[in-house]
């Protein structure tokens, strides 16, 4: 067992940290190009939002079969094997001169990134003492959070040095094929991975299982329904400051997701929030942070613009954090596939999200969206306020005290 502090520790820690990073850089390097993808192929802004949406499709199809394959072949294989191939699919995309032959590729990319997430918090669990695994999972959420922040800013500022899309792709590859050789340094060999021949029907059984249980569907929907809202926000809104009267170019339109970060504060206090409120109505709170975050773009102003997307991803890692925290309070078996599930309704939902939100813009374009996120997060908050009330019975005891 990898020990807390330890120079193993730290090796396997750094490596799952930065293969972290590395997953979500080219996951969400398309995000802030959209606007130059419409111009290039004569595609709408529906179809463009395809360039992300297709990678997190294939991240989520891939989760599953990525996680059972790891139990055979080992956890370090499939997370460094996934990340060798999906990297070099960034610099094939950039050759990609057919629309429809990008989308092909980033769905196969979103198929070999899921190696890494579906998988990493298991080779913690099996390689790091209790102590060990606590700190090293801060770290590696920190890193996925600050991958998909470089991921966009980065390939902004290669867009807008070059003037083409490409350059984002060309670049954010070269630097990842630069970086791989540090994690598969770096990541140490598995001593305590025993392969599994998992038995006939056990997967099936699991699925079923959780499936069945509204408290955890309940929380696949609010983390999915969320992820949705939020995230395609951004893909419209790049539209919007991109055009007159804002007009801002693609290393700027990269920057605007700099605007995350208050999401690294929320995912930090969601759990003294949670033991205060209980975890149903932290998921609530940030909610209706949310909430007022989507209004604030109702100003029309730079501004505003900005300080509505930073109170929604407050609010956004504040649920999302506490729905994953839910998640693991209430599944008594089979803990890897009912993550697995909340990362698929997840990323599904990021995936769909920009067919959600089209016509709503198509029909009011900034005004018309917030009315699509808004009928979205009240779908979610009564979800939330649903399993406070079957939490509620659960929570005994002084209020400091309950969990």
């Amino acid at each position: 067992m990898l020990e807390l502090g330890s120079r193993p520790w730290w090796r396997a820690t750094l490596a799952l940290g930065l293969g972290s990073f590395l997953v979500f850089l080219n996951l969400y390097q398309a995000h802030p190009l959209l606007p130059l993808l419409t111009d290039q192929f004569g595609v709408s802004a529906l179809m463009a939002g395809g360039a992300l949406s297709a990678c997190t499709a294939g991240l989520a199809v891939g989760l599953l079969p990525a996680a059972r394959l790891a139990d055979r072949l080992g956890r370090r294989h499939v997370m460094l094997g996934g990340l060798l191939g999906a990297i070099l699919f960034s610099p094939l995309v950039a050759l990609c001169s057919h629309f429809e032959a990008l989308l092909l590729l980033r769905f196969m990319q979103g198929l070999l990134l899921a190696g890494l997430p579906a998988t990493a918090i298991a080779y913690m669990g099996e390689e790091f003492s209790k102590r060990g695994l606590m700190s090293a999972v801060g770290i590696y959420i920190a890193a996925n959070s600050l991958g998909g922040i470089a991921g966009r800013v980065v390939a902004g500022l290669f867009a807008g040095w070059q003037g083409n899309w490409q350059a984002a792709f060309w670049g954010i590859g070269l630097l990842s094929l630069l970086l791989l050789p540090l994690v598969m340094w770096l990541l140490p060999r598995q001593q305590g991975f025993v392969p599994s021949q998992p038995r006939r029907g056990e997967l099936v059984s699991a699925l079923r299982r959780h499936l069945g249980s509204p408290l955890l569907v309940g929380a696949y929907l609010i983390g999915g329904i969320n992820f949705m809202v939020f995230l395609n926000q951004f893909s419209y809104l790049t539209f919007l400051l991109s055009h007159a009267p804002f007009s801002l170019p693609a290393q700027w339109l990269g920057l605007l997701f700099l605007t995350y970060l208050p999401g690294t504060l929320a995912s930090s206090l969601s759990g003294r929030v949670g033991q205060r409120l209980g975890t149903a109505h932290a998921m609530t709170l940030g909610i209706l942070i949310m909430m007022g975050g989507a209004l604030l773009l109702l100003g029309g102003t730079l501004m505003t613009i900005l300080s509505g997307l930073m109170v929604a991803s407050f609010g956004f890692f504040l649920t999302h954090a506490s729905a994953s925290s839910w998640v693991g309070q209430h599944v008594q078996s089979h803990r890897a596939i009912a993550s697995s599930l909340y990362l698929i309704a997840y990323y599904l939902g990021a995936s769909v999200g920009g067919a959600y939100l089209h016509p709503f813009w198509e029909a009011g374009k900034v005004t018309g969206m917030v009315i699509g996120v808004l009928l979205g997060l009240l779908t979610t908050m009564a979800i939330s306020l649903w399993l406070g009330r079957s939490e509620h019975p659960r929570r005994a005891g002084p209020r400091c005290c309950q969990r």
